[in-house]
């Protein structure tokens, strides 16, 4: 009978060739960026599928993009929070105030909310500009290394 000493099970097939490589500064340079291009977690996976011919997807990220799509959720989060806080001024005018002071309060609030809605349907513009622009169509590339 053996003993189990523990540690891992073995593989049925496990990868006991290697072969080796070396590269010049500019092929070494090269293969670099292709490597960070492809996005494959260790260089050994990646070698292995270029030997094989498989292509590999890139996909850029612009970080001005993420930057500008974050800021204008977090614009329009704000924007959306002043709606909810507008009920709760209009029951504090009628609440505090006579009727025709508070008439004339909600008459500059009736302007300053026509301007909330002209700058929503901005904010509604540029992000359908937004999105026509970076992300209808939007395929990852297949590159092929030869």
């Amino acid at each position: 009978m053996t003993q189990n000493k523990g540690g891992r099970i073995p593989k049925n097939d496990k990868a006991t060739h290697r072969v080796a490589v070396r590269f010049n500064s500019v092929e070494n340079a090269r293969f670099l960026t292709m490597y960070e291009l492809s996005g494959v977690q260790s260089k050994a996976a990646f070698i292995k599928a270029r030997v094989f011919g498989d292509t590999f997807r890139v996909i850029k990220v612009d970080r001005s993009q993420l930057d500008y799509y974050q800021k204008l959720s977090a614009f329009y989060a704000q924007f959306r929070a002043t709606g909810v806080n507008y009920n709760q001024v209009v029951v504090a005018l009628r609440s505090n105030f006579t009727e025709k002071k508070a008439m004339a309060m909600l008459h500059k609030l009736e302007q300053h909310t026509q301007e909330l809605v002209s700058l929503n349907r901005r904010i509604i513009d540029l992000t359908e500009d937004y999105k026509t622009r970076f992300y209808e169509g939007y395929k990852p590339v297949d590159v092929v290394v030869e």
